[in-house]
């Protein structure tokens, strides 16, 4: 009789340990995960893939850049399809525009791709949203310049606002925080110039906006911002008084501030966009209960002369 009890122990026991290696194996499968963002030049999108490539590393799956080269509607549908064809399990995207990538994102989904967003979401279903609260961030921009502005005794003028595109909501949401920031005071915040992020034609821009006489110039996103301070850089070597300010914390950016070519800029934290949606779209492909849609803010700061060496 003890024979047999220590037969069925020792074969249950090796039964466990059967399940637990399979069990193991199925948990560390080696998903196909592609981050596909507005574009891959804007250092924001690089850092947002670097923290994609380190959360794969930790994780043991394969992360791809599969982002196209300028920011482009019809590019990054080709990239999304692109992506499903090769084999994606997930994708993390950066939305161009709300709608334009809905009927490639409703295809992928079909396909059985997991979708998860990360910094600007398209009108499409999905389980997580990692980004930036644009609008607060716009507006924190707006208090600083406002701030400046008091402390100089300024109290109107015309102040020129350099924007992406219409449909790129992110930045969109930052022009309406910086703008909400001047309501009820005597400044005048003139039309939106669309520059598509291109950092020459936004110093065009800046460069005309200080021409009539505009007090300060704010740029939507990296490239608005570098072409802005570099108008205010230039024109302050002129004597002439402006003062530039706007998003995103790339090399450039922070060397306009440092060199006092811009007042401040928004700086977000696109890493924690890429690292935390590969973890949140590892936990959907195994089949963790992720609760319903949740949108995870990333964070903002406000970078100034006095702080930028800490970012």
């Amino acid at each position: 009789m003890k024979k047999v009890i220590v037969f069925v122990l020792v074969a249950a026991l090796a039964l466990t340990a059967v399940f637990a290696q399979g069990a193991s194996e199925s948990s560390s499968k080696s998903y196909n995960i592609h981050l596909i963002t507005m574009d891959q030049m804007d250092q924001h999108w690089v850092a947002c893939n670097q923290g994609a490539q380190d959360a794969g590393k930790e994780l043991g799956v394969k992360v791809v850049f599969n982002s196209p080269d300028t920011k482009d509607d019809n590019k990054q549908i080709e990239c999304i399809n692109n992506s499903v064809a090769q084999g994606a399990d997930a994708i993390l995207v950066a939305a161009n525009a709300p709608d334009s990538q809905v009927s490639a994102l409703k295809e992928a989904a079909a396909a059985g791709v997991k979708i998860v967003y990360v910094d600007s979401p398209a009108n499409f279903e999905s389980l997580r949203l990692f980004a930036t609260d644009n609008e607060a961030g716009g507006k924190k921009i707006g208090e600083a310049l406002l701030a400046e502005f008091n402390k100089k005794g300024i109290t109107s003028g015309k102040i020129g606002v350099i924007g992406v595109n219409p449909a790129t909501e992110s930045c969109n949401s930052r022009e309406k925080g910086f703008r909400s920031a001047f309501a009820g005071t005597n400044f005048t915040l003139l039309e939106t110039q669309y520059c598509d992020g291109d950092a020459t034609r936004s110093k065009e821009a800046a460069d005309n906006f200080i021409a009539q006489g505009c007090v300060a110039v704010y740029g939507s996103n990296e490239g608005s911002t570098v072409g802005a301070g570099n108008a205010v850089k230039e024109a302050k070597a002129a004597g002439i008084d402006v003062i530039g300010c706007g998003s995103d914390a790339s090399d450039t950016n922070k060397s306009l501030v440092k060199e006092g070519a811009l007042l401040c800029i928004m700086g977000q934290n696109p890493y924690q966009m890429g690292y935390q949606g590969v973890k949140a779209a590892v936990d959907i492909l195994n089949g963790v209960d992720m609760g319903g849609y949740k949108y995870v803010d990333t964070g903002v700061n406000v970078i100034t002369k006095d702080n930028v060496d800490q970012f």
